[in-house]
């Protein structure tokens, strides 16, 4: 059963930084286009960024220079580090993979897998 664990989510301030993990499991690792997405309260879910199976990195226009997105195909995992955190930037943060190789999608219906998230809080 593949699954998807996000860890180092927590409570930080406005202009700190953050490191977000998730390790995988049960998954053909190499060939997922693995993403992040964050969801805040009342809104829908968001694209934050993605790494293909070709190491191709995709940021969402809003977030690009302040959040940065690696993969490490030995250890099965990704890892999300945000920079200069902004209140906005409060959200549950979940970790996802697309089974179609080397997709670019920034939809959440593309992604079969889900992690259980992980709540990021900015406080001003």
């Amino acid at each position: 059963q593949p699954q998807l664990v996000e860890s180092g989510g927590g409570l930080v301030q406005v202009g700190d930084s953050l490191s977000l993990s998730c390790a995988t499991s049960g998954l053909v690792f190499s060939f997922y286009t693995m993403a992040w997405f964050r969801q805040a309260p009342g809104r829908e879910r968001e694209f934050v960024t993605a790494i293909t199976s070709k190491s191709n990195m995709i940021v969402a226009d809003s977030l690009k220079g302040r959040f940065t997105m690696t993969r490490n195909n030995a250890m099965h995992t990704v890892a999300l580090q945000m920079n200069n955190l902004k209140h906005d930037d409060t959200a549950v943060y979940y970790c996802a993979a697309n089974p179609k190789i080397d997709s670019a999608s920034k939809s959440p219906t593309d992604y079969t897998r889900w992690g259980q998230g992980t709540q990021v809080t900015v406080s001003s």
